[in-house]
């Protein structure tokens, strides 16, 4: 009678753990696929640059010193956090360590002083964090104003970049100069606020793209960073100035020539940067360009597409193929398809 009751228990215990089990499967799929939610965190740390606090936040997938490391670089009047869903996403499908940093009046960073505002300071950002976390060399994902600073720190620092993911970016100019009514109806009087109202109407236009998919876990992502940012927003305004007037051509020819696998993506309803700027861009680096559902933020309303693109399209793959061999310090520019 013991035994059989011992066997019993034994047999319950048994079916309560299977049960648990498939519990907890249930609730990693909900969260995963209802909730968008991941096993990974990223977790914030803060630094301080030049007497700049700066704000950044890291992956939690620490996996040792052989680890991928990758940084989220974020657009004009982004920050870091906007980005954190797709950073957990990287994270979780590619292995990669992620690093979002908030630059300086964003996500709540404190702002540079008008005279410091460059690109070049921009990327001293970026150089700045990887030696504070102890990382030798990372891919850069680098979105608008972002993708601008990444082909920046390339420029200066090549050995310490093993890749570019460059989408909808500002490197070069062509994005400036802007076409359609209003800017033609105010050309003849006043052709700067023209091409300035043009480019705030492609913003507003742009807006609707972010409710794709889960509406409220998006505005949840990206609301606590527009808070901060507004309130810097006086003095962040001349970084907008300054993105008007840069050109990273020389650059970006010289990262042609660097061996520096570049990644080009493009939302195909981009309106703020527009088709001719994605054909300036690959034109001028060489690279051909994988067009992305979506507008000029697809990534912030669809966390999962970037992941996706580098598993499952060919230039996406080729350009992993790219970097590991460039991390191994092999030639990895012929595994990408070039124009």
């Amino acid at each position: 009678m013991g035994g059989a009751t011992a066997a019993a228990r034994d047999q319950i215990a048994l079916a309560r753990r299977g049960a648990s089990s498939s519990v907890d499967v249930a609730q990693r799929t909900f969260r995963r696929h209802v909730q968008g939610q991941t096993e990974i965190s990223m977790d914030f740390g803060k630094l301080e640059v030049d007497g700049h606090p700066m704000r950044y936040a890291v992956s939690s997938n620490d996996e040792g010193p052989d680890q991928l490391w990758a940084v989220n670089i974020h657009g004009f009047f982004c920050g870091g956090s906007m980005y954190h869903r797709e950073s957990e996403r990287l994270a979780e499908t590619l292995g990669w360590r992620v690093i979002n940093p908030s630059l300086p009046g964003f996500g709540g960073s404190e702002p540079l002083a008008w005279k410091e505002i460059s690109m070049a300071a921009l990327a001293r950002r970026i150089e700045a964090l990887l030696d504070h976390l102890g990382v030798e060399r990372a891919v850069l994902v680098g979105h608008s104003m972002g993708a601008g600073v990444a082909v920046e720190f390339a420029s200066t620092h090549p050995e310490r970049v093993l890749g570019i993911v460059y989408r909808d970016g500002v490197a070069t100019p062509s994005w400036h100069h802007r076409h359609g009514v209003i800017p033609m109806a105010f050309s003849a009087v006043a052709p700067d606020v023209g091409a300035v109202a043009d480019l705030a109407f492609s913003v507003l236009f742009d807006i609707p793209d972010l409710f794709v998919g889960r509406m409220l876990s998006t505005l949840r992502s990206v609301l606590p960073d527009l808070r901060r940012n507004f309130k810097t927003l006086a003095r962040t305004a001349p970084v907008a100035s300054m993105l008007m007037e840069v050109d990273l051509t020389g650059e970006v020819v010289a990262l042609r020539a660097s061996g520096i696998p570049v990644l080009a993506e493009w939302g195909c309803f981009d309106r703020i940067a527009t088709a001719a700027t994605a054909t300036e861009f690959s034109d001028i680096a060489g690279v051909p360009m994988q067009w992305i559902p979506g507008g000029h933020s697809w990534m912030l309303a669809r966390p999962s597409g970037q992941a996706d693109v580098l598993q499952f399209l060919p230039l996406g793959q080729d350009f992993l193929h790219a970097v590991e061999h460039r991390r191994r310090g092999k030639p990895g520019r012929s595994h990408l398809r070039a124009l």
